[in-house]
């Protein structure tokens, strides 16, 4: 580990490809991890402290969520890849024991946050998330808005997928919520990293960028991204994330923080802000969305 990037199986605990915990990031509330899993394979954790979502990022699953009062079983369809299609998933509480089975093998995002409520075990259906085309020109990219407040109920935890055709950026304008004041929240944030390779299977790159937002807040992350990388980003400015031309760019989001109000809200670099103002000039980029709920 680099400052606060993590290279692909630098974090990686038994069958966790990755583990971010608030211990091992410095910091309180969020978490994730990336279970990786044979065919017929199986994995059995606690939740303790943390809600936890069971995303797949390649394959399908069936969750079985227990505690003291009984139990819960969901069946996730999954999908082939995070380019193929938006995705079903599961949702579990804090204070229960949850076993991932996959019958094909598959690798399966565990983004979490610390929760004092106690919700329901549900089941998200792919065609329940709100997708939404962000931005415009290069600045296109598709949010799967699968745990968002208003889109989906949680306790703490905040998380999307944004999906951001290659040669665009997205993460722009650098935005920042490190403060608790008006129009702005604190949340930690996870972003984990898959790249799309070229035409002929060759992998591909993108780039990420995090910058100090005043005095306690100094990080200085300008690197480049692969499939498996990921970027803690505590605090600071954080964009732009940089698809390379031929290789869509995948990231998930995982955010949480101390807010009594379960809220994302942010403020965007003042250097930059202006650039918003220019998408009601220009197109959504045609090429998205990149997925839908059916798979391509």
């Amino acid at each position: 580990m680099t400052g606060q990037v993590i290279r692909a199986g630098e974090a990686a605990e038994g069958a966790f490809e990755l583990v971010v915990t608030p211990k091992t990031a410095g910091w309180e509330y969020s978490s994730l991890r990336v279970l990786a899993l044979e065919p017929g394979g199986s994995a059995t954790f606690d939740t303790g402290e943390d809600e936890t979502i069971v995303l797949p990022l390649s394959g399908s699953c069936v969750v079985q969520c227990r505690d003291d009062s009984g139990g819960e079983r969901f069946e996730i369809e999954g999908r082939r890849s995070v380019f193929s299609r938006v995705t079903d998933f599961a949702y579990v509480p804090r204070d229960a024991q949850v076993t991932v089975t996959s019958a094909d093998g598959g690798r399966f995002a565990l983004p979490a946050a610390r929760a004092t409520r106690r919700l329901p075990a549900r089941y998200g259906p792919a065609e329940g998330v709100s997708v939404e085309l962000r931005g415009a020109g290069s600045c296109s990219r598709q949010v799967n808005n699968f745990c968002m407040p208003g889109s989906f109920d949680a306790d703490a935890l905040i998380a999307v997928e944004v999906l951001t055709p290659g040669a665009n950026w997205s993460s722009f304008p650098p935005h920042k919520h490190d403060e608790d004041r008006e129009g702005e929240s604190v949340l930690e944030e996870v972003y984990y990293f898959e790249v799309a390779p070229g035409p002929d299977g060759t992998p591909g790159p993108g780039y990420q960028r995090v910058s100090t937002s005043g005095p306690g807040r100094e990080i200085d992350v300008c690197a480049e991204v692969r499939s498996g990388d990921t970027v803690l980003i505590p605090h600071g400015w954080h964009g732009p994330s940089m698809a390379t031309p031929g290789h869509d760019l995948y990231y998930l989001n995982v955010m949480a923080g101390p807010g009594a109000e379960r809220a994302w809200r942010i403020c965007d670099h003042p250097d930059h802000a202006w650039v918003r103002g220019t998408w009601d000039e220009q197109a959504v980029d045609p090429r998205l969305p990149l997925t839908g709920t059916e798979e391509k």
